[in-house]
């Protein structure tokens, strides 16, 4: 245990990924912590396996896996919720949402990803309000979820949306004019 802390501490990016692939049962808190905090970790392998850990653990981490969504890092914040959600964790469904409001476009874009993922229709406003958002990675992902859960959208806020649109945008917002 106490060595697995110092590799996930100080080691170096491999001796990471080596000991994030054995951890995908534990329940031990300050692994799970260590874990965690290696979403946020320089090397974006690092950082995939850490997920990869966190996903296809099948204890019950929820709450832990909740309770980073205040993190005080954007990335520990927005993977947590994509997470959760790949996880099926539709528990943390209200935890997620408030994200969708986050300072960081790429936690409001994580979010909004995550809401969708789980299907989770009780964010109609907040998909219908992201589809403005100042970054246009979040417009892309709340237009996917109105896609993506067949809500219906007015001809003037799809007007609105193809304003400064990019053509992958333009793309996605065809899709729902049918």
């Amino acid at each position: 245990m106490e060595n697995i802390v110092k590799v996930l501490e100080s080691g170096s990016s491999e001796e990471k990924i080596k000991i994030l692939e054995t951890l995908d049962k534990t329940d031990s808190p300050e692994i799970l912590e260590k874990i965690i905090s290696k979403l946020d970790d320089d090397d974006i392998k690092v950082r995939g396996e850490a997920f990869s850990s966190l996903v296809l653990n099948k204890n019950k981490i929820s709450d832990f896996l909740i309770q980073n969504l205040n993190s005080t890092s954007k990335n520990i914040r927005g993977f947590v919720a994509l997470a959760l959600a790949n996880r099926n964790e539709t528990d943390a469904i209200p935890n997620i949402t408030k994200l969708a409001k986050d300072e960081r476009s790429m936690v409001r874009s994580c979010a909004i990803g995550a809401l969708n993922h789980l299907k989770a229709k009780v964010a109609k406003e907040i998909f219908l309000e992201s589809v403005l958002d100042t970054n246009v990675e979040v417009r892309k992902s709340a237009v996917h979820a109105i896609i993506n859960l067949k809500f219906s959208i007015s001809e003037e806020r799809i007007k609105e949306i193809s304003k400064d649109a990019d053509s992958e945008l333009l793309k996605m917002l065809s899709k729902l004019k049918k």
